[in-house]
């Protein structure tokens, strides 16, 4: 696929290729010197964007003037001046009839309501046509400090703020208003940030890339970037100029960052930027700065497939826990997990409306990442609300989400999609991190490099799935509860009453040395129920007490197959199993060996505090086994394998799975396929 390259002719050609001329976005205009932009308020002299801006949309139109102009001849005129001092021709506006795309919805039905701005995407099918001018300069010769005083007030008070204040600002939008105070707030947040190594690309490296790319040439063909996904831009109220800028800044990246294979969110974070930046070169300079920063607890930008499906594989696991019932509901429909969670991140940007994705990024600048997944667990908490009335009219899951989070403005503002977010329960960055770099291993041992581009990931097959206990339909569902590293791997029996006896001498000689693992107990009464076991049992040999010792993971949870499906599991303890091994080891998150928790507890029904129930999960002696043990048991087993009794739970937060004791008919335990390849890989330490 090609690009073409327009060149503006109101521009001169060599010092357009010098980079002497200081072009201003669309969006945000000034001839401010860029020395003072970070550090001066009182002569800075920027035009915060119209009125009509905001409130039209110009994708019917094919030139940069204003919806608002037919309707006001004398600023028609004037415009028109305007353009022709920059080089550009006017078309005059026909009255043809208005287009389909760029309808919106009247809220709440009342015709005296502002419309909304509709979300549209560019999708150029063969080629970009690309100008190689920059923009319009207007405003320069208003005082807009003055205009707005509060705003310089407030930038001062940013300048003076450090990050923890800075991170409650954003999230009360503090800058919001008026477009110039963001602008400013923006660059001076990302232009603070601190690297240990790399080295950003600057206003002069897009100037030289820009020359190389662009030159003096009218046009030009470029191919897209092959780590965009679909070709597709956000249009983000951008006019034609913008979209022409945005356009150039994705391919000076794709040249100055050849790692980059697949980063299907760098073109909504480039349309955004460059709302708030002076010129093309600013923008370019302050998205390098995003994708260098280099700290692992507050990344920003994923460059590879490999890291991108960790990330989706991560926000699935945080999704299991947050919004019960999402992937039930999914996976009893047959559709694929891993393609809906794919979407993840482009609904915190590229599908959401424009007002909403900018208060995303007031806070993602702050926060990095992990404000991503809190406000796609507050997206799928909503969605999970309104489609659960609607299943069986839902054709497709990952379609029915886009489209729902296009039209958020039907079902939160958004302020309360932040406060929803804000209230998540979500993991420490240090579990995150752990979890993230667990998930790249298991996408690595299915032979996924960081040099491969985009690709499809296999998935499990259970039509061909053989089990006394559970079917091929329930094992898929208990498949797609456990964390996705897991998921991506084959079940494998471990452990059969029928095949291996009923004892638990037999039970702990069979599933010690493998972890995970699944059991699973269907009664004499065809009761069906369960846990996933996320701790190697090897670990009940640790003590020397003779009193049963908890340990385990907050990933164990419990689960019933029938007369009900439903998982029960705490919405969000510490993931990883604390101070088991250093900060960067995620071994112990995928195999057998897994060191002692220090955080072990003695088992007792008695009601602990909220910081001990997290170890509770697992008990193992030669006379029971036990699963969860705060104000119960959620599963208890005897020593013969033939009974037990199940109990409300405070662990699990878990209801008991039958009427008191129940006789065992079959108890199955499953491992994971990869699990027992690896542990030969990595010892035990």
């Amino acid at each position: 696929m090609t690009t073409k390259v327009c060149t503006s002719s109101g521009h001169d050609p060599d010092s357009l290729a010098g980079g002497r001329i200081q072009h201003m976005s669309l969006s945000q205009c000034s001839l401010q010197d860029p020395k003072n932009y970070g550090a001066k308020t009182e002569d800075v002299l920027l035009r915060p964007r119209s009125r009509s801006f905001y409130s039209y949309d110009t994708s019917t139109l094919d030139s940069d003037c204003d919806v608002g102009n037919e309707s006001n001849p004398g600023r028609q005129r004037s415009n028109s001046l305007h353009h022709e001092l920059h080089g550009s021709v006017i078309s005059e506006k026909s009255k043809s009839k208005p287009n389909k795309l760029s309808t919106s919805r009247e809220p709440k039905g009342t015709k005296a309501n502002v419309k909304p701005v509709a979300m549209l995407t560019i999708s150029e099918l063969d080629n970009w046509e690309i100008s190689s001018g920059s923009g319009l300069k207007y405003g320069q010769f208003v005082d807009w400090e003055r205009i707005h005083p509060e705003a310089a007030q407030r930038y001062r008070q940013i300048l003076k703020s450090g990050h923890r204040e800075l991170k409650r600002m954003a999230r009360d939008g503090f800058w919001t208003a008026p477009h110039t105070l963001r602008a400013k707030a923006y660059h001076h947040i990302i232009h603070s940030f601190n690297y240990s190594t790399s080295v950003t690309p600057d206003r002069d490296v897009y100037h030289e890339l820009a020359n190389k790319l662009f030159g003096e040439h009218k046009t030009s063909s470029h191919p897209v970037p092959e780590y965009m996904e679909a070709e597709e831009i956000p249009r983000y109220c951008l006019n034609k100029a913008g979209r022409n800028s945005a356009k150039k800044v994705l391919l000076c990246l794709g040249k100055s960052f050849p790692d980059i294979n697949h980063c299907p969110v760098l073109p909504a974070l480039v349309a955004l930027v460059l709302h708030f930046s002076q010129d093309e070169a600013d923008c370019f300079h302050s998205v390098s700065k995003l994708i260098c920063y280099d700290d692992p607890d507050l990344r920003y930008v994923d460059r590879t497939f490999l890291t991108y499906h960790a990330s989706c594989m991560t926000f699935g696991d945080l999704a299991n826990r947050c919004c019960r019932g999402i992937r039930k509901l999914i996976a009893s429909s047959h559709q694929s997990l891993f393609e809906f969670y794919s979407d993840w991140i482009m609904w915190t940007f590229a599908d959401l409306p424009f007002t909403y994705a900018i208060r995303v990024l007031d806070v993602y600048l702050l926060e990095g990442y992990k404000i991503l997944y809190r406000v796609a667990l507050a997206l799928l908490s909503l969605y999970k609300a309104s489609v659960s009335s609607r299943v069986a009219d839902v054709e497709n899951f990952r379609t029915d989400m886009k489209g729902f989070v296009q039209n958020i403005e039907r079902h939160c503002t958004t302020e309360q999609l932040l406060e929803r977010a804000f209230v998540i329960p979500v993991a420490t960055r240090r579990d995150l991190d752990l979890l993230f770099n667990a998930n790249i291993e298991s996408l690595m041992q299915k032979g996924i490099s960081s040099n491969q581009k985009r690709q499809s990931v296999e998935t499990v097959d259970f039509s061909g799935f053989s089990s006394s206990v559970v079917t091929g339909s329930e094992m898929s569902v208990v498949w797609a509860w456990i964390p996705e590293r897991f998921a991506l791997f084959s079940p494998i029996r471990l452990f059969s009453t029928a095949e291996h006896g009923r004892s638990l001498v037999s039970f702990y000689s069979h599933v010690e040395g493998h972890h995970p693992a699944i059991l699973i107990i269907k009664t004499e009464d065809e009761e069906v129920f369960g846990a996933f076991l996320s701790t190697d049992l090897t670990e009940r040999h640790q003590h020397d007490s003779e009193q049963t010792r908890y340990f385990g993971t907050g990933e164990c949870f419990v689960f019933t197959l029938r007369p009900c499906m439903e998982r029960y599991q705490q919405p969000m303890v510490s993931i990883m199993t604390r101070g088991a091994f250093p900060r960067q080891d995620p071994r112990y998150l995928m195999i057998s060996g897994t060191g002692p928790t220090q955080y072990q507890r003695t088992a007792k029904i008695s009601k602990r505090p909220k910081e001990q129930e997290a170890s509770m999960f697992l008990a193992a002696s030669d006379s029971q086994f036990i699963i969860g043990g705060d104000g119960g048991h959620a599963l208890c087993l005897q020593e013969d394998l033939t009974a037990g009794y199940s109990e409300a739970c405070d662990t699990f937060k878990s209801i008991p799975f039958c009427k008191g004791q129940f006789r065992i008919q079959s108890l199955e335990v499953w491992g994971i396929q990869h699990s027992i390849s690896l542990s030969h890989c990595f010892p035990s330490q």
